[in-house]
């Protein structure tokens, strides 16, 4: 990831409280007088990682991330009350009004992209661009591809320590299977099925082995996060109507942007990023060759500040 800029520490960070159940971590970095930047991380249910802000000159750019509801530093860990799409743009909102910005850009990877563009779609005026990686929209073709029938056929030998945990009897739908054994009262078992989960998505997520990557989605406390909170929203069809995201895509017509993804993503198909380019021609799309899905690829991260550096130029 030799493209980014220097690693950075962040100015300042705080705890949020955002409802009666939720307390968000959020940081800032950068320049305190810089154009304002949000980083929407994946999942859900990663939380927000330290290169994320080196996706940005610290001296253009007023640098926020911040871990979305359940995950990360964020309280309380892997819970699904009031844990929705519309909450989490909410949240947006809230830290956006904390910190006293009228218009920021917003960026985001896989579901972090899908959170970007619907917080795009419900506040269009709070948003002076967007660059959106590996696109994910939501729908519920694009979750069977991955954890049901699609990807299996790429990675057969992964598949089988994915679909491990799972009696063969209810293999017919994987997605209410792992969603069971996560929210069930057998802490074994949903620890074994939370690491099952997530490392199924570490190994999809880059075209050659990423063992930093594979660590990072295992340890036990990321891991529970990413499995609990990815099924609760995948089976509640990402909280959005029917191909809410391109039949929404109108309202992004007057938003530059980048869009960005790798040509073999093996997570989220090439096909997604195409059919919202066609939706909203004002962004360029870049499809990154020899790559994957993660923005821990060399040619992905490298795509990314090449975006924040282009958008400098069209904000000016």
């Amino acid at each position: 990831m030799s493209d980014l800029y220097p690693a950075i520490h962040p100015n300042h960070h705080f705890m949020l409280k955002v409802d009666d159940i939720h307390t968000l971590y959020v940081e800032e970095s950068g320049s305190e007088d810089g154009i304002p930047v949000i980083y929407l991380h994946g999942g859900p249910g990663t939380g927000s990682m330290p290169y994320q802000r080196c996706l940005f000159d610290p001296e253009e750019y007023r640098i926020i991330l911040f871990d979305q509801r359940g995950c990360g530093h964020s309280t309380p860990h892997a819970d699904l009350r009031n844990n929705t799409t519309q909450d989490l743009i909410s949240d947006i909102e809230k830290v956006r009004e904390k910190l006293g910005i009228e218009r920021w850009v917003v960026t985001g990877g896989s579901w972090g992209a899908t959170l970007a563009l619907a917080y795009a779609q419900a506040h269009p005026d709070r948003v002076s661009g967007l660059i959106v990686r590996g696109i994910f929209l939501g729908t519920k073709s694009e979750v069977n591809w991955f954890y049901q029938q699609g990807a299996n056929q790429f990675y057969p030998d992964y598949w089988q320590d994915y679909i491990a945990p799972i009696p063969e009897a209810e293999r017919g739908d994987m997605l209410k299977a792992y969603h069971k054994r996560l929210n069930g009262d057998n802490e074994i078992a949903r620890m074994g099925a939370a690491k099952a989960w997530a490392v199924w998505e570490a190994r999809a997520a880059t075209l050659n082995p990423h063992p930093s990557l594979m660590e990072q989605f295992s340890t036990p406390h990321r891991a529970l996060s990413l499995a609990t909170i990815e099924a609760h929203y995948f089976m509640n069809n990402c909280f959005f109507e029917d191909n809410q995201l391109l039949n929404n895509a109108d309202k992004l017509k007057d938003i530059p942007g980048y869009i960005i993804h790798g040509r073999y993503d093996m997570i989220c198909p090439l096909k997604q990023a195409y059919d919202l380019h066609k939706k909203w021609p004002l962004a360029d799309l870049f499809i990154v060759q020899g790559v994957g899905h993660a923005a821990n690829e060399p040619a992905i991260s490298a795509a990314l500040v090449n975006a924040s550096k282009g958008m400098l130029g069209k904000l000016s």
